[in-house]
């Protein structure tokens, strides 16, 4: 399918100055911008040899926050072709990107929505095709060793807090006694089937943070232990305290 020249450009380990970096809901994310994902398939697979077509999108939620902003969220399928240089072959590949649109006007929730789900599912359908495409970056361990030594020692800091609660309590003797008794309590147990799931649990203050991939087609197992999705910031979430009156 793919010539020598596609092939050997297409093994080679991604190049760290591509990766851009955000955080998330006190969470650090490296991640490859649209445009970039758009100019390496042309790259690679060479203009008019690849195409995508956007098999469903759709609005899953609309909501208004305390600041009267409209909130939208859609959900997008779409469709990846890569052909040969002959177009005699072709590899089609398909994956769902989720967007949200926050705005004061209806339309333009609308819109930012919509571009936001298309650019994530065409990026998450591109990455099949191997670490040029972002691949290496849905690998956890690796994506921590490309990450700036502080910002690894940052995350291990806060999942050392959910791992090991009683050593965190020690770390933090200046806190009053209510609030250490608050985190040992915590059970990580009590959370199994979100781990099964490939997420992860973060105790950030008084609340527990999820941080993993594709949590929107999770979002049920989610909600069935407690969590709560804050839209602004896009994550999902759940005080510490709600676990004591369970």
């Amino acid at each position: 399918m793919f010539n020598e020249k596609q092939t050997q450009v297409l093994s080679y380990e991604l190049d760290s100055s591509r990766i851009k970096s955000r955080s998330k809901g006190n969470i650090n994310l490296s991640y490859l911008e649209a445009f970039d994902v758009l100019e390496t398939a042309n790259r690679i697979f060479g203009y008019g040899n690849w195409s995508y077509a956007i098999t469903s999108l759709a609005e899953v939620s609309q909501e208004t926050n305390s600041n009267q902003n409209i909130i939208i969220a859609y959900r997008a399928v779409v469709n990846v072709t890569v052909n040969d240089l002959s177009h005699n072959k072709h590899i089609s590949r398909e994956d769902v990107g989720f967007g949200t649109g926050i705005a004061k006007t209806l339309s333009d929730a609308h819109e930012g929505a919509a571009k936001e789900a298309v650019t994530d599912a065409i990026k998450r359908a591109m990455r099949t095709f191997g670490n040029q495409f972002g691949n290496s970056l849905y690998d956890k361990n690796r994506n921590q060793q490309n990450q700036p030594q502080q910002m690894q020692q940052q995350q291990y800091s806060q999942t050392k807090q959910l791992q090991q609660p009683q050593q965190y309590n020690q770390q933090h003797t200046q806190q009053p006694q209510a609030q250490q008794q608050t985190q040992q309590s915590h059970n990580p147990y009590d959370y199994t089937s979100l781990y099964n799931l490939g997420l992860t649990i973060i105790e950030q203050g008084q609340n527990l943070i999820l941080a993993g991939e594709d949590m929107y087609n999770k979002r049920d197992s989610i909600k069935a232990c407690g969590f709560r999705f804050d839209a602004p910031s896009k994550t999902w979430w759940k005080p510490i305290e709600q676990q004591q009156a369970a």
